[in-house]
C-alpha cells in the first residue's frame, strides 16, 4: 500500500545515513510521496560525527542553510516549483550545541533560535500561503511535524543553547497549529526520546551501554522507530492528533529503573 501517493513531502535535516531525517524520508518514499530532501553539511563538519556519505537514496538530497532567514521560505518556494505542490513537511533539522550556562554565548543562544526555531516557524508561514485546502477531502489537508528533546522532562545542563531552542519549539506547538489550521494543515510535535544515532558510541561500557540499560527492552529506540511514528501522523489516519507534543520514547526511564 502506497498512502502517500500523489503527495509531495518535504524533509529537512537529511545529512546522515543512521539520522532520524534520512529514516523518514525513505519512509516517506516508500508510503508513495514524492520527497523532497535537504541538509547541510557545514553544521556536520562541525560536529564530533563530521560529514557522512548519505549513499544511494532513491531522492535527491539538497543543501540549504536555514540558519538564514530568507532560506525557509525559497526552500518552500522551490519545492512548489519543481513539484507543483506541497502536502507534507518535516522539520528534523537541529544544530546541535554543547556548553552549560557559565559558557554560553549571545552568538551560540541566536544561532539556535535561528535553526531550530525561527526556521520552523517561517517553513509555516509559506507552507500557509501557499497550501491549497479543500474542505471536503480529507486527502487536501497537509501535515507538519517539528522535534523536541525531552528538555521538558528533564534538565539539559550542558546543553543550554539547544535546550532553550527545543523548549520553544515544544511551547509554540499549540499556537502554530491553530493558526495552520485555517489552511487545513495539521501541526505536531515529537519528543522522540534518545535515538540511536551512532553519536553516542556502541560499546556497553559507554553512554550508549548506560543510556541502553535504562530502557525497559535493553536498546536504544531506532531512527525507523521514530519514522513509523511520522508515516502515521501524516497519514489519513492521524488527522485527529493535532496541535500535540507526543512522548515517543519506548518507556526511557530517565531518572533510573
Amino acid at each position: 500500500m502506497r498512502p502517500l501517493e500523489g503527495r509531495v513531502a518535504l524533509v529537512t535535516g537529511v545529512s546522515r545515513p543512521a539520522g532520524i531525517g534520512a529514516a523518514v524520508a525513505r519512509r516517506l518514499h516508500d508510503m508513495g510521496a514524492t520527497v523532497f530532501a535537504t541538509g547541510f553539511t557545514p553544521h556536520d563538519a562541525e560536529m564530533a560525527w563530521g560529514v557522512q556519505p548519505l549513499g544511494d537514496l532513491p531522492f535527491e538530497v539538497y543543501q540549504h542553510n536555514l540558519e538564514d532567514p530568507a532560506t525557509p521560505g525559497a526552500l518552500v518556494d522551490q519545492v512548489i516549483d519543481q513539484h507543483g505542490r506541497l502536502d507534507v513537511v518535516v522539520g528534523v533539522h537541529a544544530r546541535s550545541s554543547h556548553g552549560g550556562l557559565a559558557d554560553v554565548s549571545a552568538d551560540e543562544l541566536d544561532r539556535c533560535w535561528a535553526a531550530n526555531v525561527r526556521s520552523i516557524v517561517l517553513l509555516a508561514q509559506r507552507f500557509a500561503a501557499v497550501h491549497t485546502p479543500a474542505p471536503s477531502n480529507q486527502r487536501s489537508m497537509g501535515r507538519m511535524l517539528w522535534f523536541t528533546s525531552g528538555q521538558h522532562l528533564e534538565p539539559m545542563d550542558d546543553e543550554i543553547a539547544y535546550a532553550v531552542s527545543k523548549g520553544a519549539l515544544h511551547q509554540m506547538t499549540a499556537s502554530i497549529d491553530h493558526a495552520l489550521s485555517t489552511q487545513r494543515i495539521v501541526a505536531n510535535c515529537i519528543n522522540p526520546g534518545p535515538v540511536d544515532t551512532g553519536w553516542a558510541g556502541t560499546d556497553r561500557g559507554d553512554l550508549h551501554g548506560q543510556v541502553a540499560d535504562v530502557f525497559p527492552d535493553g536498546k536504544w529506540g531506532t531512527p525507523d522507530d521514530v519514522a513509523n511514528l511520522v508515516g502515521f501522523l501524516v497519514s489519513d489516519e492521524g488527522a485527529w492528533i493535532r496541535g500535540q507534543v507526543l512522548n515517543s520514547e519506548g518507556g526511557f526511564r530517565r531518572f533510573g529503573s
